[in-house]
């Protein structure tokens, strides 16, 4: 561009050169499609000029390096999309890809691909194993041809693997073998612009609804590794015929989907939510079901906070072999405790990391089954064989590792605790509220809290005076929960960030549960049971009117399953639960519609 160009002109030429870059019949197709329906998403002149200010710094002299950086671009503005992806940490998916080993000769499919990272991944994996100066240690440690350990290498490194031991026929039929489908345009075009970066001169990336159309239904691959979008829209996916699960829920219409484009050998690994593990949903059981019987070797469990700062969920990997699935009676669990991060949102590094012993430890084991010859699993950490037939004894076939081993260890019968030694402080609304909000706080009584929720039209509020003379200085904070101890017992709320500064009368007791042992809502679960209104009842004391000293409440015991367990636990809860609301609203819908005739019959509207 002309260096005398006003700002806004150079704006506008800059604009309209992407625009219509797609339609220049002298550019590569491939650059057509990355520009198709592309536009310049700022109208500063400013801006536009700092960043070709920094454009023309670069070298392309180095296209792996240029690559490498593009990678570094996405990881720092990835975030969820409007499909519900987000970016998978690349040390989760090098992780999954070690574990599938995908080979040369086999045709490696992601039909989610997003930016195509599971893709690249497995090409680097490819190029790796077939370097020269790579070689495998018997402790499946790879080294470098100087010594030094593979993880040593860095992006920044030259000593990144050229594959020169693969042939030209073969470096061309890896390139065709590598597939990705995305629903959105703007992944396609990140995915293309990827791949080219990475030697791709015609990557094979189709904009393609992988669960409604037919298409391309008919084709297969030999690995499939996904981290498939947990979003379902508002009333669900409404896909065709050809699954073997009819659901509306994309997570489990994708694992469906997955598993059915395998080849006769092929294998799989996909990142699935909590709730393909254990949801009692019919579709739920049916695809566990079907996974089980067919496809499923192992069953990996993440901590919660992989994905942060994009989302919090708590997530597992499914590893599929269809061959290797009928040669074993058993399912592997391994248990991810670190993986080399800490859970905050910038999520730095630390020296805790679960992922290279758990790689190894689970390809050792694949390797020995296929050889028919069983690793000893004996001492190793966070690993554990269940028999399928174990799994499928309840009907429910829950593919959470920590049921078994529990139900195993204790009997079927969980440890009981008493509520004084879970929680680290139990006290009432003697000694009041959530920090000093002063004016305005709302008064809460066991008449206003009712369970898991809470009735503000009945609540007075109390003044500044009354506030200080009344001297309530007890901590409330978010997690901890409400119980109503005086007249109406066992009543529960949790509190939350979003609700309003509150003090708290005597006929409520604040309980703070040990967080890293009890979970908030499963406590308040817990109270919520037939069980337990039965023993809070049993120790109210007085004639008016009963209460319970908190001497009493703290002698109390409840069942303590694991950490992971007491989750699952309220999540099948609150799956029932608005499965009862749905079925609320259906019969309300259908008394309207008894009443409609009725009115009818009378004659009026």
């Amino acid at each position: 561009m002309a260096p005398n160009m006003a700002g806004f002109d150079v704006l506008a030429l800059y604009s309209e050169a992407i625009q219509k870059m797609n339609e220049n019949d002298g550019v590569p197709p491939l650059f057509r499609d990355i520009f198709k329906n592309a536009y310049l998403p700022y109208r500063d002149p400013e801006t536009l000029r700092a960043f070709l200010k920094e454009i023309d710094g670069f070298t392309y002299d180095h296209s792996e390096r240029l690559g490498d950086a593009f990678e570094y671009l996405l990881s720092v503005l990835g975030s969820q999309g409007d499909a519900g992806q987000f970016r998978t940490p690349r040390h989760i998916i090098d992780f999954m890809i070690e574990v599938i080993d995908p080979q040369k000769e086999e045709t490696i499919l992601d039909p989610a691909c997003g930016t195509a990272g599971f893709l690249i991944s497995s090409y680097k994996h490819i190029l790796k194993h077939n370097s020269t100066g790579y070689r495998e240690k018997d402790d499946h440690e790879a080294y470098d041809d100087k010594g030094v350990p593979i993880e040593m290498v860095t992006l920044d490194s030259p000593m990144h693997y050229k594959g020169d031991l693969l042939t030209p026929d073969e470096r061309k039929r890896l390139a065709a073998a590598l597939k990705g489908y995305d629903i959105s345009p703007d992944m396609v075009r990140l995915s293309l612009v990827n791949l080219y970066l990475h030697g791709f001169t015609d990557p094979h990336i189709i904009e393609y609804d992988t669960l409604t159309s037919e298409e391309r239904w008919n084709d297969y691959a030999d690995i499939v590794l996904a981290n498939p979008p947990f979003m379902s829209p508002k009333g669900g996916i409404k896909p065709h015929k050809r699954f073997s699960v009819q659901a509306t829920r994309s997570e489990v219409l994708f694992v469906d989907y997955i598993a059915e484009h395998l080849t006769p050998t092929g294998r799989a690994a996909v990142i699935v939510p909590e709730g393909i593990i254990f949801q009692s949903g019919c579709a739920y059981k049916q695809l566990r079901k079907m996974l089980i019987e067919n496809y499923l070797v192992a069953v990996i469990s993440l901590l919660a906070g992989v994905f942060n700062p994009y989302s919090g969920v708590k997530t597992s990997i499914l590893v599929m072999d269809k061959r290797l699935s009928k040669k074993t009676a058993s399912i592997l669990f391994a248990k991810i405790e670190n993986d080399g991060f800490n859970l905050c949102a910038q999520r730095r590094p630390i020296d805790k990391n679960d992922l290279p012993a758990a790689a190894r430890n689970l390809k050792a084991w694949l390797e020995r089954l296929r050889n028919e010859n069983p690793l000893d699993l004996e001492g190793i950490p966070n690993l554990h064989l269940v028999e399928k037939a174990r799994i499928a004894e309840s009907g429910e076939w829950n593919l959470s590792g920590e049921r078994y081993i529990t139900r195993k260890s204790t009997s079927q019968h969980w440890e009981m605790v008493s509520l004084g030694d879970i929680c680290k402080k139990i006290t009432d609304g003697s000694h009041n509220p959530p920090e000093k909000r002063n004016v305005g706080e709302l008064m809460l009584s066991s008449q206003n809290i009712f369970d898991n929720r809470l009735v503000l039209d009945t609540v007075r509020y109390i003044s500044h005076e009354d506030f200080e003379r009344e001297n309530r200085r007890t901590e409330v904070s978010v997690g901890d929960v409400l119980l109503t101890i005086v007249g109406t017992i066992g009543r529960t709320l949790t509190v939350t960030a979003d609700m309003p500064g509150f003090a708290l009368q005597r006929s409520v007791a604040v309980l703070k549960p040990d967080t890293e042992k009890l979970k908030p809502d499963y406590l308040c679960r817990v109270i919520q049971s037939q069980q337990m209104q039965e023993v809070l009842a049993a120790s109210g004391k007085g004639v008016a009117q009963k209460g319970i000293y908190l001497k009493d409440l703290q002698r109390i015991t409840i069942p303590l399953p694991p950490i992971e367990v007491q989750k699952e636990i309220v999540a099948e809860i609150e799956s029932h639960q608005k499965r009862i609301e749905e079925l609320k609203r259906e019969i309300s819908e259908e008394e309207d519609k008894v009443k409609a005739t009725i009115n009818r019959v009378w004659g009026e509207d």
